[in-house]
């Protein structure tokens, strides 16, 4: 988002080329929709498609297509076809079709709705080490964070545009306002609030069945006495199934927080990408 926010400020006073994957064959270094956008008088691209030659190449068109705009000549073809192996020498091997279009002030509004990125919502339950950590992992990845802790003065005093901080107290009230879709994750200070947090995201399991992933951080002996107190509130082992405890992907053992962070945030990338 600052990337796009940082476009959007900069064609307000300049035109600026901008340059997206419109289709991909085979193997290619980014995904269709992926961008990057040459201002007028700026040497470097905001964004990318995939760097390397094919990058350096769109660069050199995107010059040439801004200075046809600023000298008033005809647009040229608005899609080039780039074949990385033979014409770049890459060994991706795949194809590439690249749309090039020069845009301006005028068109912030549809570029703001175009380029937006689609973001997953994340509830995070926890204001710790391991919580700010995985906060400042998930910053710039597609997740809109909600961070949630029943204590004042836990948040920083300055955040990702994405992510939006809730005082709430008792802090599992929280859990029926989530997004539809919330990956959640469940790292209180206390014990008796990760519970009943789990608890509250399972009742709404069980009621929306919109709760894809519900995480929570601690050991496997931590899991076998929340089964049981689970289990004593109603819940089935078939619910209790639904809840991934430890977590974090498998073979990342350091307990630091931004190791713990690191492996969360590979594990809902996982999850996001299996979705």
């Amino acid at each position: 988002m600052k990337v796009l926010n940082c476009l959007l400020e900069r064609i307000q006073a300049a035109p600026a080329c901008l340059v997206t994957v419109e289709s991909t064959q085979g193997s290619v270094p980014r995904e269709t929709g992926a961008w990057m956008a040459l201002c007028a008088g700026q040497s470097d691209p905001l964004g990318t498609i995939g760097g390397g030659h094919l990058e350096l190449q769109a660069m050199q068109e995107a010059r040439l297509r801004l200075a046809d705009h600023l000298a008033g000549r005809p647009a040229r073809a608005a899609v080039l076809r780039q074949a990385l192996g033979p014409s770049l020498g890459q060994c991706c091997g795949g194809v590439v079709h690249l749309r090039f279009e020069c845009v301006t002030a005028a068109d912030v509004p549809a570029l703001r709705q175009r380029l937006a990125p689609r973001l997953q919502p994340v509830a995070l339950f926890g204001g710790g080490h391991v919580g700010h950590a995985l906060a400042r992992a998930l910053a710039p990845l597609p997740f809109a964070l909600h961070w949630i802790d029943s204590r004042d003065g836990v948040f920083p005093p300055q955040v990702d545009g994405y992510t939006l901080c809730e005082h709430s107290d008792p802090v599992q009230a929280a859990v029926p306002l989530l997004a539809p879709q919330s990956f959640v994750l469940i790292m209180s200070f206390s014990h008796a609030e990760d519970l009943d947090i789990v608890a509250a995201c399972l009742a709404r399991q069980r009621d929306r069945g919109d709760l894809p992933f519900i995480g929570l951080i601690g050991s496997r002996t931590k899991w076998a006495t929340f089964s049981h107190r689970l289990q004593a509130r109603g819940f089935s082992g078939a619910e209790l199934a639904h809840v991934t405890c430890p977590i974090g992907v498998a073979g990342i053992t350091g307990k630091e927080p931004e190791v713990i962070a690191v492996a969360v945030a590979a594990q809902l990338l996982q999850r996001l990408q299996a979705a």
